[in-house]
């Protein structure tokens, strides 16, 4: 428990420092879309659960999960970014946060192109919530790129806690705990 604690920090620490300059006009737009989903703590919990649940999975899902997610997240943005309407983009993400949440709870492994669909239609909204909140004066396409680097990265954090919490005595009930901790932020979210 104690490695996966201090990996966890490690690995947060890394992507930290950039999020002291995240809001500084430099960078074109790379910057703010990188502190993004690092910066919205809903965002931070469902990218972590996807990459835990594709640990979790294992195989391929350790990789086509977390891959659809960004893909379809990449899709969303544009969207987002051309002004197209989506209704109900805050509690699509509020309730991605209780579904994942839930689903690192279960013990049960789903076919990895249920995974990816289930994902994948939330990361619609995370997407579209990147794409509407560009700073005015970013470059898109920097803009872009810093939020799916961004976003990969929480997902590389999530599979190395995944991976390492099997590895655990414990990891498996850890990981129970951490599902039901995130499933009752997002329920929190939710009605909010």
């Amino acid at each position: 428990m104690k490695r996966l604690l201090t990996l966890s920090g490690i690995i947060l620490s890394m992507l930290l420092p950039s999020i002291a300059f995240a809001h500084q006009a430099s960078g074109g737009g790379f910057l703010a879309g990188l502190s993004h989903p690092v910066l919205g703590f809903d965002h931070l919990l469902a990218m972590l659960s996807v990459g835990i649940l594709s640990a979790q999975m294992g195989g391929r899902a350790l990789w086509l999960v977390p891959t659809t997610f960004v893909s379809v997240m990449l899709v969303g943005g544009i969207l987002g970014l051309n002004g197209f309407a989506l209704i109900s983009v805050e509690t699509g993400i509020s309730i991605s946060v209780l579904v994942l949440g839930i689903s690192l709870t279960v013990e049960k492994k789903i076919a990895p192109i249920l995974a990816m669909c289930f994902v994948g239609f939330f990361a619609i909204f995370h997407g579209y919530a990147h794409g509407i909140e560009m700073p005015y004066l970013a470059n898109p396409a920097y803009y872009a790129l810093g939020f799916i680097v961004g976003t990969a990265s929480i997902h590389v954090m999530g599979v190395l806690i995944g991976i390492i919490a099997a590895k655990l005595s414990n990891g498996a009930q850890f990981l129970r705990y951490l599902g039901a901790g995130i499933a009752g932020i997002g329920f929190h979210l939710i009605i909010m």
